[in-house]
């Protein structure tokens, strides 16, 4: 009988993608099952990029652990970022963990199931600068018709508040056939909707060609059949370029749609973060954006309460919010991670003042967002239909709504399958979620 083997994944979609490869890996060793109290193996793969996140991760292995306890599991695997930041904390700390691998060996998670079932307390915790295998199996865990595809890892830009240079390695892209072949792949699969992911997709290719070729990865993506929306993630604005832009404008396939993580908007917060952009230039380049591509969704994030952050800096930020109208953002109080620049730097800002400033800044983002969303009332807009709801209306999304982070479209309409496009009337809007009706054959003339 094979054994079963259950996951828990955390953190970002980058981690997602490992979790994909590592069930993939493992389809041959045992049985994937979702219900952990099943399991004889589970693994988890952790975040550890801020304090809460580690908190959630640390609180998930206790919460696994229990099963040897209450359920079958026999074996606990620690995988990821935590496990790679505190690999002797976590082997000390919890005796119930049988094996910690690092984010630089997650593919050699078979061999760390056959030591574990060996009876070793195995560590994989491999160069982080080392290139992952590439064509590795993978497994989606998201909907069958919508994939992450992830081009590269690690990260150069060493902000000052960040630990994921220590955690995922300096930036390393993918060579362009093996991304083009797991898009085929996907597409084959029945994927309609690629979600472009890095740490920073923007830089893609520069360290392995000598030169940024994002476009014209863009360009090669779109010729795969299949293939219906292109998003882009966590694009640096430096390195937003013309060349860049002018893809984005002509290609069909790529939404208009990105995740542009700003942080803030005064220079010297800018400064001391490590950002390598002023107040100015991302008000250009948001202005270039929405002339040349005419409708795009600009999503982006803001760190709150930052070491140093005085009044007049929080106003800026604030101000900058309130002139750029961007349609959606995510705003984080300020995390001192140990590890940082920032963590060691004086003028530490309290809590209190922090998630205060944070929840002010996402107050004056939710008058803006339902501004944006009813000024969509009585347009046509196009909708992946991701199910419907116990009401009988259909749960969606538009190209300017990626998957868990930005909002979605409750329409009514015949029958109409997960992953089928459909063409809406917007109806009405609240601050984060659109309402609407498809459209009537004679009414799409």
């Amino acid at each position: 009988m094979k054994i079963k083997i259950g996951f828990v994944s955390l953190g970002c979609p980058k981690n997602l993608t490992d979790t994909e490869t590592m069930i993939g890996l493992l389809q041959g060793t045992g049985e994937i099952v979702t219900n952990p109290a099943e399991a004889d193996i589970i693994i988890v793969n952790t975040c550890a990029f801020i304090e809460s996140a580690t908190q959630e991760s640390i609180d998930t292995i206790l919460e696994m652990a229990e099963y040897k306890q209450t359920g079958t599991l026999k074996k606990l695997i620690v995988t990821g970022c935590m496990a790679q930041r505190y690999c002797d904390d976590v082997l000390k700390q919890f005796p119930e963990v049988d094996a910690v691998v690092g984010t630089g060996s997650y593919h050699e998670i078979a061999q760390v199931v056959r030591e574990v079932l060996r009876g070793q307390r195995s560590v994989h915790r491999g160069d982080i600068d080392t290139q992952t295998p590439e064509g590795l199996p993978r497994v989606l865990a998201t909907p069958s018709y919508s994939a992450y595809l992830k081009i590269a890892d690690g990260c150069d830009n060493h902000c000052t508040y960040c630990i994921i240079p220590k955690l995922r390695g300096a930036y390393h892209s993918r060579s362009m056939e093996d991304i083009l072949q797991e898009a085929r792949t996907l597409a084959a699969q029945g994927v309609s909707e690629l979600n472009l992911i890095a740490q920073d997709t923007t830089r893609y290719g520069e360290d392995f060609y000598g030169e940024n070729r994002l476009p014209e990865l863009l360009q090669k993506l779109e010729e795969i059949e299949g293939i219906h929306w292109i998003r882009l993630h966590y694009g640096y604005p430096e390195r937003i370029s013309d060349a860049l832009i002018d893809e984005m404008a002509r290609n069909k396939k790529v939404c208009k749609y990105i995740d542009m993580p700003l942080q803030h908007a005064s220079d010297s917060v800018l400064k001391r973060m490590g950002r390598h952009i002023t107040r100015q230039e991302a008000a250009e380049l948001i202005r270039k954006l929405r002339e040349k591509v005419p409708e795009i969704v600009i999503r982006s994030t803001f760190i709150t309460g930052f070491p140093g952050e005085t009044e007049e800096d929080f106003a800026q930020l604030k101000s900058f919010v309130q002139e750029m109208q961007f349609d959606r953002i995510g705003v984080f109080a300020y995390s001192q991670e140990e590890g940082t620049a920032a963590a060691q730097m004086p003028e530490q800002v309290e809590e209190s003042v922090k998630e205060a400033r944070r929840q002010e800044i996402m107050e004056l983002q939710q008058d803006i967002s339902l501004a944006i969303n009813e000024g969509k009332i009585d347009r046509r807009m196009e909708v992946l239909c991701e199910g419907q709801l116990p009401s009988g209306k259909y749960l969606g999304r538009t190209q300017g709504d990626s998957p868990e982070i930005d909002g979605s479209v409750i329409f009514d309409a015949d029958a109409t399958y997960p992953g089928e496009y459909v063409e809406i009337l917007v109806t009405d809007a609240t601050e984060y979620d659109l309402e609407g009706r498809t459209l009537y054959e004679e009414e799409k003339i």
